[in-house]
């Protein structure tokens, strides 16, 4: 692992500051909020895939193109990015490009964010989403960790063969419905034997989904409510309107790809149990992973008929939902604008910044 001190020594050195993003999941997001703040910004791109970062030049200062993303981590790139008072915000596409070796013990740029804690995603890790929520006292769906145990209707957690970044998550209701649809997809190619050997099995929480967006740091006064969106998935939402007699006589393979995101609210009389959930979320992983989160994070959660909260999937770094920018009521309760995690970031640095503190918020 990195060692911060040599982090916070080369930030501490910055004469400037510019806002660097992989040109991926959430960096128009990322790059909208810090031109909102006055910042600059650079974006890498791999080949074929900057378009919409053209399309969009008036929040990306530099464009710079890859043949491969991972390609950032060259030490001459490097170099560039800490010699341009580089801060770079970490979403998933970081991650899953770049892989946790790199960022954790390789990538010796100011990131913004505690590097050690985006692993805790997975939930193969020791440490990982579920130890914490445990920690914090949050409820989630319970494990069937031996596939015979299945007893009740429950979600497979599995990654599509091919494409490593997509889900292949598929619903069965008991060991026998396991097999059958597992032995069916790995025929098709659609998930390996392998990526069902590190699948996780939960029991499936039956009642409204909404995504909970907070923002922490530990120059922060609390812990921000950004706001709520629900995402949208392929096949399976729009295939979900069709009536029940149209579904049946349909013999297709439901998945649930993520392909965007619609905003939402949540009524003002469970506020006190989505705001109470962030605290102690914050509070744990502040044990648990020090310095703790740094940043934005999501608890994916599910609001049950007797009114109680399960939260499904945690990200611990930019979850990605711009729609937020234009939608949220919650920012503008607290800050008298709307807003999203794009220009919350961008807030925090550009503080952090004035105040000579950027060393508490990056790692």
């Amino acid at each position: 692992m990195i060692i911060r001190s040599e982090i916070q020594k080369i930030v501490n050195g910055y004469t400037g500051l510019r806002i660097g993003v992989l040109g991926s999941h959430s960096a128009l997001e990322v790059m909208d909020g810090a031109k909102d703040e006055g910042l600059e910004t650079i974006v890498f791109c791999q080949k074929g895939r900057e378009t919409p970062y053209q399309r969009f030049s008036r929040i990306a200062d530099e464009i710079i193109i890859f043949k491969k993303f991972n390609e950032i981590s060259i030490a001459k790139n490097q170099k560039m990015l800490r010699d341009t008072n580089t801060i770079i915000v970490p979403h998933r596409s970081l991650t899953a490009y770049l892989g946790y070796k790199t960022i954790e013990n390789t990538l010796k740029v100011p990131i913004f964010g505690n590097r050690a804690l985006f692993q805790a995603e997975e939930r193969s890790n020791k440490r990982n989403q579920y130890y914490l929520l445990e920690k914090a006292g949050i409820k989630h769906p319970k494990i069937f960790k031996n596939p015979k145990d299945i007893n009740k209707h429950s979600i497979v957690k599995v990654q599509e063969k091919k494409r490593k970044l997509e889900r292949a998550f598929f619903n069965v209701s008991s060991f026998s419905d396991y097999k059958k649809k597992s032995e069916e997809k790995i025929k098709k190619g659609i998930i390996s034997k392998n990526g069902l050997q590190n699948a996780t099995i939960e029991e499936f929480a039956i009642g409204t989904y909404l995504n909970f967006n907070y923002f922490y740091t530990p120059i922060s006064e609390n812990v921000d409510f950004i706001g709520i969106e629900r995402r949208l998935q392929t096949n399976l939402h729009d295939f979900n309107a069709l009536p029940a007699k149209q579904q049946l006589e349909m013999n297709i393979t439901l998945q649930n790809i993520e392909v965007g995101h619609t905003p939402a609210s949540v009524r003002e009389s469970l506020l006190e149990k989505v705001i109470s959930m962030g605290d102690k979320f914050v509070s744990a992983v502040k044990r648990e992973y020090p310095p703790g989160i740094i940043g934005p994070f999501s608890l994916q959660s599910v609001i049950t008929k007797d009114l109680k909260m399960i939260v499904y999937d945690v990200s611990l770094r930019v979850p990605g939902n711009p729609i937020l920018a234009t939608t949220s009521p919650y920012t503008k309760y607290q800050y008298g604008q709307t807003f999203g995690v794009g220009r919350r970031i961008a807030m925090e640095i550009k503080k952090a910044y004035e105040e000579d503190v950027l060393s508490k918020i990056v790692t």
